[in-house]
């Protein structure tokens, strides 16, 4: 797979988002196994999960932390650690029904990416993002405690999701080298976050689209609101999910789509689009639908 530049290293140019990686009886273990070493072969390397990630319980208790310590569990069995770049997240809380809630305060940050070093078992994140922004904390003041973060060695990459292009460009004024990426919604459905690929595109940033394959999974969707991925991926004999990868990566050569997936077959169909080479005909008709 062709590689893309995040930080100061290489990753391969599709990541795998764990956030549905569970293990409560839906997903077997071996299944979510196959499914990581099925990404690694087909040359995925850029593995994304967060602190808040999780189903709990019954009840939805016990949520927070639960997918990191799954994924640790799951990259040490197959003993494949130095194969991975494992970024996290912090910032984003679970209640104790299982809910969702944002913390940004310093102390919070701080304790939660101490938590999150325990959890995966590594003496420094290779990559921590701040999850979300929080209404009740300035994000000037967030930007204070990612520097602080960043100065301390615990972290090699600092990173932000769900940011403004504002926000990107004052994280970067305080943070520099050390502020590597930025992880927004983006997809055939959710195309809002464009004007953050472009600032990340002009600081030399990487841009990690969640749920990049917004708009596919329903047939009449599909069909009715985005019919040009559906009718190039029927020219080509490919799947829609990789045509709209691909439109991904095409964006900006700082882009690296992190599709979610639970099956081995998923991920090596999405890990496919980096080979496909769409025309500026086809670009234009993908942009248009």
């Amino acid at each position: 797979m062709q590689t893309r530049t995040l930080g100061n290293q290489q990753v391969g140019a599709i990541g795998l988002g764990l956030m549905t990686f569970d293990q409560t009886g839906v997903q077997p273990r071996q299944q979510l196994l196959d499914t990581v070493s099925a990404a690694l072969d087909a040359g995925v390397t850029l593995f994304d999960t967060a602190d808040a990630y999780g189903a709990g319980d019954a009840s939805g208790a016990g949520a927070q932390g639960q997918n990191e310590r799954l994924v640790a569990s799951l990259l040490d069995e197959l003993g494949v650690r130095d194969r991975v770049l494992l970024a996290t997240k912090g910032g984003h809380v679970r209640t104790e029904d299982g809910g969702w809630d944002v913390d940004s305060s310093a102390t919070h940050l701080k304790e939660a990416v101490d938590a999150s070093l325990q959890r995966l078992g590594v003496e420094q994140l290779s990559l921590w993002q701040h999850h979300r922004p929080d209404p009740k904390v300035p994000y000037d003041e967030v930007i204070g405690t990612l520097k602080e973060i960043a100065d301390s060695g615990k972290v090699a990459h600092v990173g932000l999701s769900n940011a403004n292009p504002q926000q990107i460009r004052d994280a970067h004024a305080v943070l520099g080298d050390a502020l590597a990426s930025v992880q927004n919604q983006f997809s055939p459905k959710f195309r809002s976050s464009k004007p953050e690929i472009d600032v990340c595109d002009e600081l030399g940033i990487a841009f990690l689209p969640w749920s990049p394959l917004g708009g596919l999974s329903d047939a009449k969707e599909l069909a009715d609101q985005h019919p040009a991925f559906a009718e190039i991926a029927a020219d080509r004999g490919v799947s829609a999910q990789q045509v709209a990868l691909a439109w991904e990566l095409a964006q900006s050569p700082v882009v690296i789509p992190i599709p979610g997936a639970k099956r081995p077959s998923s991920i090596t169909d999405s890990a496919a689009a980096a080979d496909i080479e769409l025309t500026a005909d086809e670009l234009a008709r993908l942009d248009a639908s």
